[in-house]
């Protein structure tokens, strides 16, 4: 019982959002990388597909390759994973450059061991033991998780979310803010509530302040 806890356990063991991202190193369609030397000072988006030359996965790599610019905009480095080859994933890249013009500018690890996918809880065993589902990992200049998304393997990620999950949290670091449901850029944020009676009353007076009740205001930024 206990091998089969422990088997259970490096499949489904996964880092949680404010966690410290794992180490490793591996190899990639640009070459060999150490993730802690990885994008310094910049944040990283690291998700996994589950297997090359498949559609769900075409449309969604392609969607982060004709994207990037926006993400290279907000500071940010993409990192794909499979559990394929190298050379899985360089004849891929190629095939939907020359059939489509989009090209995958950015690394894609070959995870041919799944190393990494267990690391990062990408294989979960009631989807699939040998392809990782769809987990998107969002990771701060400081190499912290601050935002995790799964999606099965049969449901395609939502581009305009991951932006917009992005930049919320880029947003709340820079101003010390919250974000309402529905939060997108140029929208108002919410302000941290206050704390003693005289920040209340600094709030209550506060005019630039859209004030739903004295727990709940917003502003623009």
């Amino acid at each position: 019982m206990e091998d089969i806890n422990e088997t259970e356990k490096q499949f489904t063991s996964m880092p949680r959002i404010g966690d410290k991202a794992p180490d490793f190193e591996a190899v990639t369609t640009k070459g060999q990388i150490k993730f802690s030397d990885f994008a310094k000072d910049k944040w990283v988006v690291m998700f996994s597909h589950p297997a090359d030359f498949t559609p769900v996965c075409t449309t969604e790599m392609s969607g982060f390759a004709e994207r990037k610019g926006e993400f290279d905009a907000l500071n940010t480095e993409l990192l794909g994973l499979s559990i394929d080859s190298i050379h899985a994933h360089l004849g891929w890249v190629q095939n939907v450059k020359e059939n489509t013009g989009v090209y995958f500018d950015f690394p894609i690890i070959a995870d041919l061991d799944m190393k990494v996918s267990k690391l990062y809880g990408m294989l979960q065993p009631n989807e699939s033991e040998t392809a990782a589902v769809r987990a998107v990992f969002f990771i701060d200049p400081k190499k912290k998780i601050r935002l995790v998304m799964y999606y099965p393997l049969n449901v395609g990620r939502n581009m305009d979310e991951i932006l917009r999950a992005l930049e919320a949290l880029q947003t709340s670091d820079a101003h010390q803010v919250a974000m309402p449901l529905d939060w997108k850029k140029g929208d108002k944020v919410i302000v941290p509530p206050p704390k003693t009676l005289d920040e209340l009353n600094d709030r209550m007076n506060d005019e630039s302040l859209e004030k739903v009740d004295w727990y709940l205001a917003k502003k623009n930024i």
